[in-house]
């Protein structure tokens, strides 16, 4: 059955695929790294008693070492009985997906004791713990012996299973999770983890072959010292005969058999020399002799044990040799993958110095001028500091349809939402217009858009300010700046084209000016896009979407303020015009009495003739040059110069098309 299937299924078999499984195979790797780095302490067993001049095994660390490696094999068997309830794909549906799950109890169990069951049973089976408790329950003589060639054979045979087991976890890991590690840190720490590992296990080793070589040596003085047994060699036969005669003279014996004080010793212990001089082998302090072996492996593993100086033993000699070649390449495979790993860290920078180097080049090549280049690494530099080297656009590309919907929505949504001409739009439309922004940034100077140029995109303000200045087409003495600032939007020409059913396939021309006063983070709608989203504005048919629109727009703010400028000198203009008609008329009838009686003088002085008629000529004549010149007065006041009036911007149609 499909993996979805499986869910409500009756049989209890788990998916491979699930959550809480693949959380089990992590924990079971660190128990399987735990197991193998518990199997060398069994190699610290064998203790020297210089006191009794005897070999024996510690209890202590004997069962610490048996009860630790029992409780971890004891959780691996979980993970056994989670093998015979796991599903699997079957190979036959790999064709296309993920395939479908074969369920089958008695399938998943032939299939699991066909390939790894034994495997996991070797790796699992108490042979140390045996052995050790064999010991432990009558343990002496010959017995300390035998138990320390025989830990040295199983424990490392029951290695291999106990390694191979780790093929099987780490690839169900990578096929379920995709990746092993999930940061970069975690892989280069995992590796750097295995090669500690290796400098533990070849420390113990160490160990245990400085051990034989000293063991070897007091063999050789008890047999040809020729009062010696070899039992009495190993501590718990002070009860043999003769042993009180060999303990008499075994110090002695030792000392000139296997001695280290001399400049020609006459036992050459090679590469353990440093194990017996510094009397580790016979340290009852676990951590001591732990921590020195460790270091010993870890120096010489890295230097590729160049430092070691070996005699002709031939055992001595193939360890040295392995240790070298497992040194080199664990060496080589922990440096290519930290390298992997840690360069994930910063390739990104890398890309960006390049980037930069090449655009530094390329700069000087052609002479640019230092304003432009520094415009130029202005611009980098925000990029760089906004996306950190991620092409966001191409990797949302590669997502299906409906996920990068989602994305988009999370991304823009509550952006979108504070730009007022979106703000009270409903969730599909706010959707469909998250879908089609294309996020946009501007360095600090940088014209978004010149008046008269075409306009291609319309832009929605989140976050920056910007300057917008119109010159009304390059008309003389008109001038006007405003400012831009989060939720505001320029490119509203686009907007208008794209609502008119009419409109040319010739972009609109630009009004204004837009010039970025610093960091600009916008939405750019482009001429396609905006086509699509003025048919749902038309879709709203809401005066309260058209009335936002005014008041936003630059156009029409700039529009509104000259025609309130005109109607308010219009208004001045006639208050002054009154005011001063109220003046003129009060200053004439005042004048109308001051001149009346003098009117009434001029006629009738005009009536007798003779130079009295020519006198009051002249005063009739002043009075009608001072009532020409308050009209001609009035008449230039009236006809002042008025404000420019500017063209009233296109309404854009947020009415619904009629489809009859």
């Amino acid at each position: 059955m499909f993996p979805e299937d499986l869910k409500v299924s009756e049989k209890k078999i788990f998916d491979p695929q699930d959550k809480s499984l693949l959380l089990w195979n992590r924990l079971f790797v660190i128990s399987c790294i735990l197991a193998v780095s518990v199997d060398p302490l069994f190699f610290y067993l064998p203790i020297v008693d210089h006191q009794s001049s005897c070999l024996g095994i510690d209890p202590n660390l004997a069962v610490t070492t048996t009860t630790v490696r029992t409780i971890i094999d004891a959780f691996y068997l979980i993970r056994m009985a989670f093998q015979f309830r796991t599903a699997y794909i079957a190979p036959s549906s790999r064709v296309f997906g993920r395939g479908e799950l074969v369920i089958d109890p008695a399938e998943i169990a032939k299939r699991y004791l066909q390939r790894f069951f034994f495997i996991d049973f070797l790796a699992v089976f108490p042979l140390p713990q045996i052995i050790v408790w064999k010991f432990l329950s009558k343990g002496e003589g010959l017995e300390v012996l035998e138990t320390k060639q025989q830990l040295l054979v199983v424990v490392f045979l029951q290695y291999i299973p106990r390694f191979v087991r780790f093929i099987p976890l780490t690839s169900e890991l990578k096929r379920t999770a995709g990746v092993f590690a999930e940061t970069a840190w975690a892989g280069a720490a995992y590796y750097l983890l295995w090669y500690m590992l290796a400098s533990h296990i070849l420390g113990a080793f160490w160990y245990l072959f400085a051990v034989e070589r000293y063991d070897a040596c007091w063999h050789k003085a008890c047999v040809e010292s020729g009062k010696c047994e070899v039992n009495f060699l190993y501590c718990g036969n002070q009860h043999m005969n003769g042993y009180g005669a060999w303990q008499n003279i075994s110090k002695t014996v030792i000392g000139m058999k296997c001695s280290l004080n001399d400049d020609n010793p006459p036992f050459n212990y090679g590469i353990y020399t440093p194990a017996l001089s510094s009397d580790i082998i016979a340290s009852e302090s676990f951590f001591t002799k732990f921590c020195y072996c460790l270091w010993w492996g870890l120096q010489n593993l890295s230097t590729l044990g160049q430092g070691l100086q070996t005699s002709t033993y031939a055992g001595e000699v193939l360890f040295s040799i392995t240790l070298a070649i497992l040194g080199l390449i664990l060496m080589a495979l922990l440096i290519g993958n930290m390298q992997t790993y840690l360069q994930s860290l910063t390739v990104r920078l890398e890309e960006m110095r390049i980037k930069r180097r090449d655009s530094e080049q390329w700069m000087h090549h052609r002479m640019l001028p230092q304003g432009l280049r520094e415009r130029v690494r202005r611009y980098d530099q925000y990029k760089w500091l906004e996306t950190r080297g991620v092409d966001e656009e191409s990797l949302v590309q590669t997502l299906p349809k409906d996920l990068r919907r989602d994305i988009k929505r999370h991304l823009c949504l509550n952006l979108v939402r504070r730009v007022p001409l979106f703000a009270n739009m409903d969730e599909r439309l706010l959707d469909a217009i998250c879908e089609r922004l294309q996020p946009s940034l501007f360095t600090e100077k940088t014209y978004l858009v010149r008046e008269g140029d075409p306009v291609d995109e319309m832009l929605f303000i989140i976050r920056g300010r910007l300057e917008s200045v119109t010159t009304d087409g390059g008309r003389s003495g008109f001038f006007n700046r405003g400012l831009l600032k989060e939720g505001d939007f320029c490119g509203e020409e686009l907007l208008t084209w794209a609502l008119d059913p009419k409109s040319s396939s010739n972009l609109p021309s630009s009004t204004r000016t837009v010039k970025a006063l610093a960091e600009v983070e916008a939405f750019a709608l482009t001429a396609e896009e905006l086509k699509f989203v003025a048919g749902q504005f038309r879709r709203l048919h809401s005066r309260q979407v058209q009335q936002t629109f005014r008041f936003y727009s630059q156009q029409w703010r700039t529009w509104a303020a000259c025609f309130i400028q005109a109607a308010w000198r219009r208004y001045s203009r006639r208050k002054m015009a009154e005011l001063r008609h109220k003046e003129e008329v009060e200053e004439y009838e005042e004048e109308e009495e001051e001149y009346g009686e003098e009117d009434q003088e001029a006629r009738r002085l005009v009536g007798d003739g003779g130079g009295s008629s020519t006198l009051g000529a002249t005063i009739l004549a002043s009075r009608f040059a001072a009532n020409a010149l308050r009209g001609i007065h009035r008449f230039r006041s009236s006809s002042s110069t008025e404000l420019v009036k500017l063209q009233k911007p296109p309404e854009p149609d947020f009415t619904i098309e009629d489809t009859d």
